[in-house]
């Protein structure tokens, strides 16, 4: 079936790149159980095509792709490969026990990209010619993208397109890789492609943009409207750079303005918001505010003007229901006199569904967390269960005990920790109480590893918020990120910082042998 040949001309394909090209983003490396947790979210969600990795990258990804692979119900399963033999191999190994199964391949076919793999147009056409027939003879479906393609000369665009169609490519992806054109010209090389390449009647198209103009959802859209029939996005944008597509905007975009776009797509919208929350989490990179569809101030309103129109008619100032997205309205407000069931049903309505077990943990968290605020919001319960969850892991570095001394004559902390079972406990100063909490856990658990990033941010207003902090390491070029969070700013940041070191000594293990592991950490 393609965009041109298919009965439903109006379906839009979404192959969502979260695990794959969001996760390139720096910091943004996620464990292999949050990969598989987000992979089962997509593919209930309704995602067609779930970027799954890059398998040759490591045996890391390979191991998550395939477990995603054979786990898959409903989404095809795709894994990213170079224009090499070995690349499109180890994808097939990683993929091929999926229902659905994808090779992605591709080749940068712009000049600035030829330079680099010195390789002339024609070189360049026999080596996409032989990666494709071989990805072909591995999979029937298989998609391939010219890399930097916005900026690949426009007859030897068509040149290469029309030789990866004859090899047997059955998706063209056209890959805006530096988010580098506009609207009309992104519909203008989707419309040139169409008309101008043999073959194209027999494939879908498809756009993956990229926002360093902040155009990445317009140019999707574009490209849509112009005649492709796939968009490739991440849950939040997220993505190397500024990101990529944003899923909930172009997804948003198709329902909302179905009256001038009159495409669909197979999204549950319900399960966006609960979607956006965990690739936050895992993530580290915490959704701006004012983030279109999913910001938390998407639904906000605080001029007067603005509030009394939404008091008279919701429509006035809202083009989207908080329900479209996931986002509940129930009348049952959080403190501490509520039950185990009203905390369970409140978090099912945020998406959470838990198991005894885990519900009990939970709340006695909650009720330690009402004792000290007194209101509990929905930020509040999803800051919760993500503390649980990091805290039921099997961690190596745990916080026992920590006392924070602040005044003009200096900063110390009193700290104590468990290290494997084991408690030490060290007292140490610094410029401020961060970096005294910090400096102790250092002085406790001794680690080269660099901060590249501290964050703050309340989730609620009030003195009485919870503080949610994101720490930012990186050793040896690994890349790992902590958060926690608590009424208590100075025991969230320490959290953070040893949330972030247990998740580096499970980033040392994937890579050293275990006695190595053992004597560095």
């Amino acid at each position: 079936m393609t965009a041109t040949a298919s009965a439903d001309q109006a379906r839009v394909l979404i192959f969502d790149t979260t695990l794959r090209d969001g996760e390139q983003s720096p910091g943004a490396t996620m464990t292999h159980e949050e990969k598989l947790e987000i992979a089962a979210l997509l593919d209930e969600m309704g995602v067609d095509v779930i970027e799954a990795g890059f398998p040759i990258a490591s045996e890391g990804d390979f191991a998550a792709v395939s477990e995603i692979a054979k786990n898959a119900r409903n989404s095809v399963i795709c894994g990213l490969a170079r224009a090499s033999f070995t690349d499109i191999d180890r994808a097939w190994e990683a993929v091929k026990h999926a229902p659905r199964a994808r090779i992605h391949t591709f080749i940068g076919t712009s000049p600035l990209h030829r330079d680099i793999t010195r390789l002339t147009q024609d070189e360049m056409i026999d080596k996409i010619h032989a990666t494709v027939t071989r990805a072909r003879n591995h999979c029937e479906d298989v998609q391939w993208s010219p890399m930097d393609a916005t900026r690949t000369e426009r007859d030897y665009l068509c040149r290469v397109v029309e030789t990866a169609i004859k090899a047997g490519a059955t998706t063209i992806n056209i890959p805006d890789t530096v988010g580098y054109t506009a609207p009309r010209e992104s519909a203008e090389l989707i419309r040139m492609l169409l008309e101008r390449v043999p073959g194209a009647d027999r494939v879908i198209f498809a756009t993956h943009c990229h926002n360093d103009l902040g155009m990445a959802t317009a140019n999707s859209l574009a490209a849509v409207e112009a005649g492709a029939r796939q968009i490739e996005c991440t849950i939040n944008g997220l993505g190397e750079r500024a990101g990529n597509t944003a899923l909930e905007e172009v997804v948003m975009a198709l329902k909302v303005r179905n009256d001038i776009m009159p495409y669909r797509t197979g999204i549950d919208t319900t399960k966006i918001m609960n979607l956006s929350r965990v690739v936050a989490q895992v993530s580290g990179f915490p959704v701006q505010f004012n983030k279109a569809v999913v910001g938390k101030n998407a639904f906000l309103h605080e001029s007067g003007i603005h509030q009394d129109g939404v008091l008279k008619n919701v429509e006035t100032f809202e083009i989207m229901k908080p329900e479209d997205i996931g986002l509940t309205a129930n009348n049952i407000a959080m403190g501490k006199h509520s039950g185990r069931a009203a905390l369970r049903t409140k978090l099912a309505d945020l998406g959470f569904q838990t198991s005894d077990n885990q519900l009990n943990d939970v709340f006695v968290r909650f009720k330690a967390l009402a004792d000290r605020k007194k209101e509990i919001f929905d930020e509040d319960l999803v800051a919760l269960v993500t503390e649980t969850a990091n805290e039921a892991a099997d961690e190596a570095i745990q916080i026992r005990r920590l006392r924070i001394v602040c005044g003009t004559e200096g900063q110390s902390a009193e700290l104590t920790l468990a290290i494997r079972g084991e408690e030490k406990s060290v007292e140490a100063t610094g410029d401020g109480p961060v970096d005294a909490a910090f400096n102790a856990v250092k002085a406790l658990f001794p680690h080269q590893a660099r901060l590249k990033l501290y964050q703050v941010s309340a989730i609620t207003a009030g003195t009485d918020a919870q503080a949610t902090v994101s720490v930012r390491l990186e050793e040896d070029g690994k890349i790992v990120t902590g958060q926690a969070a608590d009424t208590d700013t100075m025991l969230a940041s320490a959290k953070a910082y040893v949330n972030a070191l247990n998740n580096l000594i499970v980033r040392r293990q994937k890579t050293k042998p275990e006695e190595e592991v053992r004597a560095v950490s």
